[in-house]
């Protein structure tokens, strides 16, 4: 059977090798039909302490880690908003 495979955003990384990831998803109401979201969090290994706050990343299925950790990080989608602030303010420090 292969493993899932889902992408979220990280939303608390205050644990050792351990980081909360949000996972979002759009259903259909099954009596009015309309679009909504339903969410729910996932605790994630992440080994070297790498992935921060606000990074959207994958995550894979694996065997129990311990009681609540199911699921382990396999690599950062897109960088988190505040990094990206960051790079543009150090940029325009330079230039001005």
């Amino acid at each position: 059977m292969p493993k899932r495979i889902l992408t979220g955003t990280i939303v608390s990384d205050k644990s050792d090798k351990t980081v909360t990831v949000l996972v979002e998803r759009k259903v259909k109401h099954p009596l009015y039909g309309k679009i909504i979201r339903r969410s729910k969090r996932y605790r994630a290994h992440d080994e070297d302490n790498t992935f921060k706050s606000g990074e959207r990343v994958r995550i894979e299925e694996t065997k129990p880690i311990s009681k609540t950790k199911t699921w382990k990080v396999i690599d950062r989608v897109q960088a988190g908003k505040a990094a990206a602030v960051e790079a543009d303010l150090d940029v325009e420090a330079a230039q001005g």
